[in-house]
């Protein structure tokens, strides 16, 4: 089911999200996500942006370019970020038309549980570090608008 997409300037946005405690009952949940985020056209889609509160979203950094590569990340973490910066000309779904350019580093390391519960570990990198970051942001109840560049 597609699900609507919460618009800024909506409170829920700006909200931390908690920490999910049962991953058994995300899976439709997770399902409705990535059939919205691939409706919307989208990269990534946090669970603030559909209006719940946990910490929980999804991605799939390349399937505009290719085949599909679905990522879920349920309490992710950012371990470690790299020196060199990248600047990128980033959308949101919540903020429609509005693309800004974003600085944030180029390499990260997460950690998180997928979809079954196991935990997960690994290092991203260009595009795909700047989306984990950015649907990171989404559960602090930070948003692209407050790190607008001047390119």
């Amino acid at each position: 089911m597609i699900l609507p997409i919460v618009q800024h300037p909506d409170p829920v946005l700006r909200q931390l999200c908690q920490p999910v405690f049962d991953v058994a009952a995300l899976g439709g949940l997770i399902t409705d996500m990535f059939e919205t985020m691939y409706d919307a056209p989208g990269r990534g889609l946090a669970a603030p942006q559909v209006g719940r509160q946990i910490r929980l979203f999804v991605m799939d950094c390349s399937w505009k370019e290719g085949e599909r590569s679905p990522v879920v990340m349920i309490n992710p973490e950012i371990l470690s970020r790299s020196v060199e910066m990248q600047r990128n000309d980033e959308g949101c779904l919540s903020i429609a038309d509005h693309p800004v350019w974003v600085e944030r580093p180029e390499r990260i390391e997460a950690m998180w549980m997928d979809q079954t519960g196991a935990q997960r570990r690994g290092a991203f990198e260009g595009i795909a570090a700047a989306c984990v970051q950015h649907e990171i942001d989404h559960l602090d109840g930070v948003l692209i608008l407050d790190y607008e560049v001047t390119a």
